[in-house]
C-alpha cells in the first residue's frame, strides 16, 4: 500500500510539468499577442496615413517659400543645385497613349513649347498625375483654356490644359489618378487634346524625360533635377551624390540655351501679367437685372452685353459671373 502511494505520488509530480500543459499555457497568451500586434499594425497605418495628409496639406512647403491660387508658375525661388524627385505613384493623366506635338521649340509657331500634348476627345476623363493639392484652377483664353496646376509633395508642379471642364477646385487635395477635369480645345488650341506640363520650382522639365507615355510608366524611380539643365534619371538604388551626365558640349550648351530662353520667356510674361489691368466680375444676386447692375457698376447695359456677349434680353440667373471693367 505504501508503494502504491509513492508511485501516485510520482506520477501527479510528473503530470503537472507535461509539455501538453505548457503549450495550452503557451496557447492562451497567443492570442493577445496577435491582438497586439493588430493594433500595432492598425496604429501604423493611421500614423503613415496622418503623414502623407500632413505632406499634402502643404506639398513641397520647405521648397516653395509661398502658395498662392493665381500664378502658373513659381517665381523667385531659390534653385538648388541637385534635388532627387521621386517619380513613384505616377498615374496617367489620361487613357490616351498618342503623344501628337513634343516638348521644345516650333519653328513653324516661333516660339517655345513647354509641354507634351496628348491625343484625347472632348469629354474623356483627365486625372492627377501624382497626388498633391490643387493650387490653380482658372481659364486663359489665348493660352492654356481652362487649366489646373496641382503641386505635389515631391517638388513637381503639373499643369493640364484646354480641358473642356474643370472638376476640382483650388485648395483641393487630390490623390494619384483622382479625376481632375474632361478633355476638351479649349484655350489657343487648334484641336481636342491635353497639354501637360512637368515644372519644378519653376523651371519646365520635358515630360517625355520623365514619363514613357506609350508604356504609361516613369522611366525611373527618381528624376535628378540639376540648377545646370543636366537632369539625369535614376533607379530606386542609385546614389546620387557629387553624380555626373556626361554628354558633348554642343548638346550641354544647347540645353543651357533653352534654360535661359525659358527663364527670358517667363520673365517677359510676368512683365506683361503685371501690366495688364485687373478683369472686375459681378455675381448675379436674385432679382437682379441688367438695368439695376449696370447702374450699380456705373457702365451702360450695351457695354455691359458687348463686354459678356450677351443680348439686353438675356435671363440672369443666380451666380452668374458678369464681367464690368
Amino acid at each position: 500500500m505504501k508503494l502504491f502511494t509513492t508511485l501516485s505520488l510520482l506520477l501527479l509530480t510528473l503530470s503537472s510539468f507535461n509539455p501538453i500543459h505548457a503549450q495550452d499555457r503557451l496557447a492562451d497568451i497567443a492570442p493577445i499577442d496577435r491582438k497586439m500586434r493588430t493594433i500595432d499594425s492598425i496604429s501604423l497605418v493611421r500614423m503613415n496615413e496622418q503623414e502623407t495628409l500632413a505632406s499634402l496639406q502643404s506639398p513641397a512647403a520647405a521648397l516653395y517659400p509661398t502658395w498662392d491660387n493665381e500664378y502658373t508658375r513659381s517665381y523667385g525661388v531659390a534653385l538648388p543645385s541637385e534635388y532627387k524627385i521621386d517619380l513613384r505613384q505616377f498615374c496617367m493623366p489620361c487613357d490616351s497613349r498618342m503623344v501628337t506635338s513634343h516638348y521644345g521649340y516650333r519653328p513653324s509657331f516661333r516660339r517655345q513649347h513647354y509641354g507634351t500634348d496628348i491625343k484625347v476627345f472632348v469629354g474623356d476623363t483627365i486625372r492627377a498625375a501624382f497626388s498633391g493639392k490643387v493650387r490653380v484652377v482658372a481659364f486663359e483664353r489665348y493660352g492654356y483654356g481652362n487649366y489646373v496646376v496641382i503641386r505635389h509633395p515631391n517638388g513637381l508642379e503639373t499643369v493640364y490644359g484646354h480641358m473642356s471642364r474643370h472638376l476640382c477646385k483650388p485648395n483641393q487635395i487630390v490623390r494619384a489618378g483622382d479625376v481632375i477635369g474632361l478633355g476638351g480645345s479649349t484655350g489657343r488650341s487648334t484641336g481636342s487634346h491635353l497639354h501637360f506640363e512637368t515644372c519644378f520650382l519653376g523651371q519646365f522639365i520635358d515630360p517625355e524625360r520623365l514619363f514613357d507615355f506609350d508604356a504609361q510608366d516613369v522611366k525611373g524611380d527618381y528624376y535628378l533635377f540639376r540648377s545646370s539643365g543636366r537632369g539625369t534619371m535614376l533607379a530606386a538604388t542609385d546614389n546620387v551624390v557629387g553624380g555626373e551626365e556626361e554628354m558633348d558640349e554642343e548638346t550641354a550648351n544647347a540645353l543651357l540655351a533653352k534654360e535661359a530662353e525659358s527663364e527670358a520667356f517667363q520673365q517677359k510674361k510676368i512683365q506683361q501679367m503685371r501690366a495688364k489691368p485687373r478683369t472686375r466680375v459681378h455675381k448675379v444676386k436674385a432679382g437682379e437685372t441688367l438695368s439695376s447692375i449696370a447702374r450699380k457698376r456705373g457702365i451702360s447695359i450695351d457695354k455691359l452685353c458687348r463686354m459678356n456677349n450677351i443680348k439686353r434680353n438675356a435671363v440672369l440667373r443666380p451666380g452668374q459671373i458678369l464681367k464690368y471693367s
